[in-house]
């Protein structure tokens, strides 16, 4: 036989041992996304079956577990950790908006909304049309639970980019960042309140002196705190709207904001799939409206708002990439990296920064300390006085964590 012979019939052979490899690595690494996506579902229905607030810190510890039955555990503290800390030092912080002062806008945006109502509000429309006279308001419930949700989904999306488009994440939480800094801004600046404050406030009442609208958000939370048994047996455990609520964060509407974010990157990282997302960000629009959360015109600035933040990242300086590249190194968490210049096979081990891990967690101690002794002065939890000690403890566990997991 002659070498041109063998050529050609082991090519073909070569192929086909190939061909089957990559066909079963596409479908296992669909299979996981589905098995992620029904994990994430399953462990928010039983949340709110068990009277469970569906909040960031909860979801983040399920993630954290996922990724260690994955074999990502320390990927995940390193990747993780900081994107948690800035967003718990935003919700930290945006609590602090309504008291700089300046004048609350309520009449203007009830104006608007009333011009795209046709004269009504779009929340007195769909009111008009779902809510009953008597008996539950099924609507409500699921509109409360949509409302819920309000973070499960953004996340979700997050940590699939992660678990498969490891690059495009770090875009995902630039742009996430990008938006919540544009909201607290907003928030700081132009301070809106929503319609049930508006309602309770006597800016919307009608020729009979009564609200034109319910605030119908405890309304479908009691009926299903009866039908679920959890009455005054509600478990939140995200402190950080105890220390800073602000009720005058109304537009742009994040509820709107994060889901509409969450479709552009799920489309951009899973293509026709990621259209699904879109689906769901028109029900928390219809939900937040139904219930008095917010104004459509919340929403819509919610739209662009969302859309601003990614086109931010997507094009964003060459520096600002260079910089995302460096902090992702993406070198981690390919399966099993061969050192550069060792033999074939050895597999390049990763290591502790310990100087950084150490100097993290002092910070973070330093922080807690100050903290401790802020309370224990007697100074109330909603001050600002806490706002060096919490930013030292997100910043010394965000530079732990980077230290925790390299090459």
């Amino acid at each position: 036989m002659s070498e041109s012979t063998v050529g050609v019939t082991t090519a073909p052979d070569a192929v086909d041992q190939a061909t089957p490899s990559a066909g079963l690595g596409e479908r296992n690494g669909r299979l996981l996304l589905v098995a992620v996506a029904v994990y994430v579902a399953i462990l928010s229905g039983l949340m709110i079956a068990r009277g469970v607030g569906v909040t960031p810190d909860v979801l983040l510890v399920g993630f954290g577990l996922a990724a260690v039955v994955l074999g990502r555990g320390r990927l995940f503290i390193r990747d993780w950790v900081p994107f948690i800390a800035i967003f718990f030092a935003y919700e930290l912080m945006r609590g602090y908006a309504d008291d700089f002062g300046m004048a609350v806008h309520v009449t203007d945006v009830i104006a608007i909304d009333r011009i795209i109502g046709l004269g009504r509000l779009p929340t007195q429309w769909l009111q008009g049309w779902f809510h009953p006279a008597a008996g539950p308001d099924l609507v409500a419930v699921g509109a409360t639970i949509v409302y819920f949700l309000h973070f499960p989904l953004p996340l979700a999306v997050g940590f699939l980019l992660w678990l498969k488009r490891r690059a495009l994440f770090y875009d995902f939480v630039a742009a996430f960042i990008v938006l919540c800094i544009a909201g607290f801004v907003t928030f700081l600046f132009v301070p809106t309140a929503p319609p049930w404050w508006a309602a309770q406030h006597g800016y919307l009442n009608g020729p009979n002196g009564q609200p034109l609208i319910q605030y119908l958000k405890p309304v479908g939370f009691d009926t299903l705190a009866s039908w679920l048994g959890f009455n005054g047996h509600y478990i939140y455990t995200y402190t950080f709207y105890d220390i800073g609520p602000n009720s005058v964060a109304a537009f742009p509407s994040l509820h709107a904001a994060f889901p509409f974010l969450a479709f552009l990157f799920a489309v951009r990282g899973f293509g026709k799939v990621g259209w699904l997302v879109l689906g769901y960000f028109f029900l928390v629009v219809f939900s937040i409206v139904y219930l008095g959360d917010h104004y459509v015109t919340d929403a819509i600035a919610g739209v662009a708002y969302a859309a601003a933040s990614y086109a931010a990242v997507a094009h964003a300086p060459g520096w600002f990439r260079r910089f995302l590249a460096r902090l992702r190194d993406d070198t981690l968490g390919q399966g099993s990296p061969v050192s550069a210049g060792a033999p074939a096979g050895l597999i390049a081990r990763s290591r502790v920064a310990w100087r950084r891990l150490w100097a993290g967690l002092g910070s973070a101690a330093l922080g807690a300390a100050a903290a401790g002794v802020i309370a224990w002065r007697g100074v109330p939890a909603n001050s600002f006085a806490y706002a060096v000690p919490a930013a030292l403890v997100l910043v010394g566990v965000s530079v732990a964590a980077t230290g925790l997991y390299r090459r």
